[in-house]
């Protein structure tokens, strides 16, 4: 009885999105949930659209959410409370850009309530979680884009054409650098400040005394997120995974230590880490170390292939071919070699593409550039490493859960 009860308002959640989809020249009306530094640059993205429109907005912190609303202009009504805005009839769809660890009950309400998503990675900062928005979509048949902007960027298009076509050879290992990381040294509780809802921040996370860390560098803390490992790994690893067709590693390990900051209560993700994952035909690592080049970025994706190396990052991309050199007797001949290549982007951001193609696929029904499903293909290796920076051991996914080895 409960399966078909369930098939019943899935159903009914399909019936009602057929029958309210969008014409060409609509106007999609977006609410924002979660009006921070983020939810605003992806709201200018969106402002970009002739054919969308901000009507609501929501934030925990009454002054931010006021800002927001004098930034976002118009209409716009503000709450403090999400599901007061997923209430409304007329709302089309969400942005969801709060920390992480809402992003799972808000999208799986959204979709619940006939709303579209554009949910801002990672998916989520739990394994558990991040299938419950899998679920959902489906479920209730919703057009999802998570934030994984650079898959419409038209150099790591290029890039991406470049490996897959094999100009670089074989490819054995994806090396994967970025530099920094958001752990904080200990602070004392305070109150909260008077203008935030601290309850509401915490939602389903456990209950923590206010520490300002825990609500402006909130990233590096288990409880919201995942540190850098999380933030920009999910970047990365998207890059990866959708360069060499990969999809979930078979074993994953970390090895990492607070240096720099001490952290006592080993609530947040250390200051220095590799982890290392191992797929069918290839290896992977990430670590949070780069050295500085005034002439090119060198924080990125490296793709080592047996003809060459090529490295991609939001500064462009360097092609370099592998140094001649002398082979044993018996081995195969060498690929044959490879011209360089370079490219220098200037400015400019995939975030307005990415969201065109969301409003795109809201009104076409079509499968935008990064759906839930690839967007947690891409997160999962990185839940799964800080899984394994936590424990101290090794962890395999078995289709449904990581099991430690």
């Amino acid at each position: 009885m409960k399966d078909r009860r369930n098939f019943l308002r899935a159903s009914a959640a399909a019936a009602a999105a057929s029958s309210s989809v969008l014409g060409a020249n609509d106007r999609v009306q977006l609410g924002i949930i979660g009006a921070g530094s983020r939810g605003m640059q992806v709201h200018g993205a969106f402002a970009t659209h002739s054919d969308c429109v901000v009507v609501a907005a929501c934030d925990v912190a009454r002054s931010r959410l006021d800002q927001a609303a004098t930034t976002i202009g118009g209409k716009v009504v503000t709450y403090g409370d999400y599901r007061r805005l997923l209430d409304r009839k007329d709302i089309d769809a969400v942005l969801i850009a709060t920390p992480d660890h809402w992003h799972s009950p808000m999208l799986v309400a959204a979709c619940s309530a006939g709303k579209d998503v554009y949910v801002e990675k990672p998916v989520s900062n739990t394994i558990e979680a991040a299938l419950k928005m899998v679920e959902a979509a489906r479920q209730y048949n919703r057009v999802v884009q998570v934030g994984l902007q650079q898959r419409s960027w038209k150099h790591f298009q290029e890039c991406a054409r470049l490996i897959q076509d094999g100009y670089i050879g074989q490819v054995s290992h994806a090396v994967m650098i970025f530099g920094g990381g958001y752990t904080s040294p200990p602070e004392p509780a305070q109150t909260p400040p008077s203008d935030l809802d601290w309850d509401m921040f915490q939602g389903p996370a456990p209950r923590r005394p206010y520490k300002p860390s825990r609500q402006r560098r909130w990233r590096s803390y288990y409880d919201y997120g995942g540190g850098l490992v999380t933030d920009w790994g999910v970047h990365l690893v998207d890059v990866a995974h959708w360069y060499l067709n990969a999809r979930t590693p078979l074993l994953t390990s970390a090895s990492a230590q607070y240096v720099r900051v001490e952290c006592p209560e080993r609530d947040q993700v250390p200051d220095a880490f590799v982890v290392s994952w191992q797929y069918d035909n290839c290896v992977m690592s990430f670590t949070n170390a780069v050295m500085a080049n005034p002439e090119f970025e060198l924080w990125g994706n490296y793709f080592h292939g047996s003809a060459g190396t090529l490295l991609v990052n939001r500064t462009g991309y360097q092609v370099r071919p592998n140094p001649p050199r002398r082979m044993p007797p018996g081995a195969p001949p060498p690929p044959p070699p490879i011209e360089p290549k370079s490219y220098l982007q200037r400015g400019g951001d995939a975030t307005a593409l990415h969201t065109r193609n969301f409003l795109d696929c809201i009104k076409s029904r079509q499968k935008p550039v990064c759906d839930m499903d690839t967007g947690f293909q891409s997160t999962l290796p990185c839940l799964v490493g800080v899984l394994a920076i936590r424990h101290g051991r090794s962890f395999a996914w078995d289709g449904k859960t990581a099991k430690p080895v």
